[in-house]
């Protein structure tokens, strides 16, 4: 059985209490809000950072503050920094030439899974980070 991924998660869990606070964090407050690994979080707010969603400062006193306004950060921008993997992939067992299943299957599901990733992306492309953040002030 297959692991799901948190990259994408955790990297909208560490922009929302980032856009939350809005003040430098340090990077192990952030891990203790998502009660992750620190090293981990370091990685995904490495990877917000190269993509410009996050401004970081190191030494003693580094901290992480929000690169743009929460209004002009999208999820679908939050999920292609993560450099998560697509939602759903075709396995890659060997195909059983004996089979006219296992000979067409990855063919056949290509086109439907390149559209479901599609539509996720598009979904995500019409959120922002402000309307997570306002999602959760009416949920407190």
């Amino acid at each position: 059985m297959s692991q799901a991924n948190v990259q994408f998660s955790v990297a909208a869990h560490v922009m929302a209490a980032l856009g939350a606070r809005g003040e430098p964090v340090h990077s192990a407050e952030l891990a203790a809000s998502v009660n992750a690994d620190a090293s981990f979080v370091r990685r995904v707010l490495s990877k917000l950072a190269k993509a410009g969603l996050v401004h970081t400062t190191r030494g003693k006193t580094g901290a992480c503050t929000l690169a743009k306004a929460p209004e002009g950060i999208t999820l679908l921008d939050i999920y292609r920094a993560s450099a998560a993997p697509a939602t759903c992939a075709m396995h890659g067992y060997p195909v059983a030439e004996e089979c006219k299943v296992s000979r067409n299957m990855k063919r056949c599901m290509d086109d439907v899974l390149r559209e479901a990733q599609h539509g996720f992306e598009q979904g995500l492309a019409r959120q922002t980070l402000a309307d997570v953040l306002a999602s959760m002030q009416a949920g407190s």
